[in-house]
């Protein structure tokens, strides 16, 4: 089973910047593709952002132009860059990894967007 452990969450007040990381436990990462999903209180958990193995990526409506996904495949790691980061933008942000039909998801960080 591979491990997904978040970081990099926090309080940022609106306009500001995070980066958040996702580090998974092997090699099938090279293999996976990944991807960051969030949820607010009282709201389901929706999807952020996603890569491919090959690096191809997608973004919800809400984040594009201001999200940015990228994956190290040396160090197993899939990052999320968040700017211009809006209080609707608070949330649980978790990361999913898929390979085929096994999936599993990190425990997820706290990203609170208020001044």
């Amino acid at each position: 089973q591979v491990q997904l452990v978040e970081s990099g969450g926090g309080l940022v007040q609106p306009g500001g910047s995070l980066r958040l990381s996702c580090a998974a436990s092997g090699s099938i990462f090279r293999l996976a593709d990944m991807y960051w999903y969030r949820q607010a209180p009282g709201k389901q958990r929706e999807s952020v952002a996603g890569i491919t193995s090959a690096g191809t990526t997608t973004y919800a409506d809400s984040v594009k132009g201001r999200f940015t996904i990228s994956r190290d495949n040396a160090k197993y790691i899939v990052y999320l860059q968040m700017n211009s980061l809006k209080p609707e933008d608070t949330a649980v942000y978790y990361c999913k990894i898929v390979v085929g039909r096994y999936n599993n998801w990190g425990q997820g960080t706290q990203v609170t967007v208020s001044s």
